[in-house]
Order: structure tokens, then sequence, then C-alpha cells
């Protein structure tokens, strides 16, 4: 029996409060109004930021539905909506491209004003939720709340991909690895025969070192502080790997030190951490390096510096996606995947069920996961 047009009961994984587990509840999930797409999720991948929201340390309107990084299938659109059809494949869009403002249209931007992520509203554009719970309101998370069965997106966050493509693999496609692999090759431009330095082996800092690799630098320092993560770094294409705890003094000394006193071409943070920002930033070259900020801060971290960091001509800036366009670049990345020119599988360590979320975040706390997926 069709569901279109109908309410779905159904489980999500609702933050309450902050510091607190997942807690998996029945919810109801209204039908899409126009230019909304309802889509029954397949997979999702576990992503530091929804940490951030579990933690507090990101602010968001509670009770909310987290989750941005996930594939699924069109189960119902709204009036309007002619970009996807039932049955389609698509990856929902945690950084939304309308095609219509400044951002939009401007070859180089890709943060669209329609964007959640940052003065965090959790609803959809009209303003309200198509979540409820026990008769109240729940918030949508960036425009997506993957970690439920089901979710509603508005069609500018909605990417139709090949139906082929694995789900449980190219929901990473969603946000982590085009957030690292865009940041190399998009928004840091890295050259052929450059040296970089990558702060953070997580899920993305290692989508950076494969970025990184596509563009041909010759040299590939990765810097985490657990070691465990070393091999995968390696396999994935840097070619040296070190811990700050390893030394005395600090990491941006030691990469000028084993850079002859240059420093490398090319660093990103891929942390989130404002010591670390600056210290991928002293670690690049002074007068033409580039550091890339990847890793999200948190809402109230401040960050003070000597301007005689940039004084001398380095270049310092952030990136949100990688710089990629969303509607626009994840099909062309999934299929780039399905053609074998990049692999996922070494980035995901775990794979759950849904109902195991928490264990998933367990596994993210101890520093056990690359990237945990959960199917539904």
């Amino acid at each position: 029996m069709s569901t279109a047009g109908k309410v779905i009961k159904c489980k999500a994984a609702i933050v309450w409060e902050t510091k607190k587990p997942f807690s998996i509840e029945e919810i109801e999930v209204a039908p899409p109004k126009a230019h909304e797409v309802r889509v029954k999720m397949l997979a999702t991948g576990i992503c530091r930021t929804d940490d951030h929201i579990l933690s507090g340390s990101i602010k968001a309107n509670l009770p909310v539905i987290p989750g941005h990084e996930g594939c699924g299938v069109v189960e119902s659109v709204g009036e309007g909506v002619t970009i996807v059809k039932p049955g389609d494949k698509v990856i929902p869009l945690c950084l939304p491209q309308c095609g219509k403002c400044r951002p939009c249209k401007h070859p180089e931007g890709n943060l669209c004003e329609k964007t959640d992520f940052f003065d965090i509203k959790g609803v959809m554009y009209d303003g309200t939720s198509r979540f409820s719970c026990k008769g109240k309101p729940v918030h949508n998370f960036a425009g997506t709340s993957t970690f439920s069965e089901y979710t509603v997106l508005h069609e500018d966050s909605v990417a139709k991909i090949d139906p082929a493509a694995p789900p449980e693999k190219v929901c990473l496609i969603g946000c982590g690895f085009s957030t690292g692999y865009g940041a190399a090759l998009k928004t840091g431009k890295v050259k052929p025969g450059s040296s970089c330095a990558v702060f953070g082996l997580g899920g993305v800092g290692l989508s950076v070192v494969m970025g990184c690799k596509a563009a041909g630098a010759s040299r590939i320092i990765g810097i985490d502080i657990n070691k465990n993560k070393f091999p995968l770094a390696k396999e994935l294409g840097a070619t040296e790997c070190i811990s700050p705890l390893d030394y005395k003094k600090p990491i941006n000394e030691v990469v000028l030190d084993m850079t002859d006193g240059d420093g490398v071409d090319y660093s990103f943070e891929v942390i989130g951490r404002p010591d670390t920002m600056i210290a991928a930033l002293a670690s690049c070259n002074l007068n033409y390096g580039t550091s890339v900020v990847v890793g999200a801060p948190p809402s109230a971290a401040d960050i003070t510096f000597s301007p005689a960091l940039i004084f001398t001509g380095r270049t310092w800036k952030g990136t949100i996606f990688g710089g990629l366009k969303s509607k626009h670049d994840i099909p062309k990345l999934v299929s780039e995947f399905m053609e074998k020119k990049f692999v996922l599988d070494p980035l995901i360590t775990h794979v759950l069920p849904f109902h195991q979320i928490n264990r998933g975040f367990e596994l993210l706390h101890k520093g056990e996961s690359i990237r945990c997926v959960l199917v539904f």
C-alpha cells in the first residue's frame, strides 16, 4: 500500500539533551510539502560533527535528529518537484545548492544561502518541522537528519545518484569523503610534486590524504596522536606519519625540521581545534604556503594568533564541504567511485545496524573507528 501523502511512523535517534546517549524513538514523519522530498534512508555514516551536536559544542535546537551523511531512496515527492521521482537513489545534501543565490551562482562559491549549518534553526524553509514525537515537534539538523528511517528534505538538498551505487559506501560522499577530498583538490588546489601536512587522520583527514595523492603531491605527512591510524594513512597515500606526543617541541617546529626549515607547501587542519589550526598554519611555508581549515570548530571557539604568521605571504583559508557545489559535484563523485577512480572501503571500519547507533559513537569516542556506517 502506498505511503505517499500519509504520515509515516518510523524509528529515529533523538537528542533530547546534550551529553546523553541517543534515544531511539518512534516518530511521525509528515508528507513532503511543495518542493520537498521524503526519503527512506538506507545507510548513514557517523561523523564527528554529529558528535558535536551530542556533546553540545555545536549549539542546536533540541530535541533534534542529527545525521547528515547518508544515502536513501525517494519514497514520495511534494508538489512541483521534478528533479527526482519515487524510487530514485539519492544522497541528502547537508550543504544545499539552490542555484539562485549569489554563492551558488559564483564559480568559486558553494555556501548556499539556504544552508542551516551555522545559524542553526532546525526547521524547513517554511519554519516548521516534518518530525514529531509524542505529539511534540522535533528539529532537523543541516536540513537532512539522516538518523531516521525516513526524512524530509527540500529539493535543494537532494542529489540523484547512480542507482547501482552501494548505499553503505557512497553515503560517505554525503559529507566526510567529499569534504576531505575536495579540500585538497578544490580548496587547497594542491599541485603535483608539492609537500603536504595533514593534521588529523580520521575519516575526513584520510580523505584529504587521498586528495593530496590524487593531486600528485610527492610528500604527505600525516599527523595524529593515535598511531593506530598510521598504517591506513600510509596505505592511502601518506609518505610518513608522526605523533605530537613523541616530541617535546611544538609539532609545527617538528614539521619545519622535517622540511629543512622550509615548511610544507600545503597544510590541512582536520580536527577542529584552534590550537592545531595555528600549528597547521605555522607548519606551511611562511611565504607561499597555504593552510586550509577543514575541521568544524566548536560554536564558542575563538582564535588568537600573531599577524606575522600571514604577513609574510601565507594563505590561510577555510573550506565548507570541500569547496564542492553539492548537487552538481556529488553525482560526479559517485560516478567516479563506480568507475573505481578512488576507494571508500578502507575508510569504513565498522558497519552496524541503525539501532546500535550509541555503540557507533562509543567506537568514535574511543578512537577505534575511522567511519562507522549504520544500515537500516
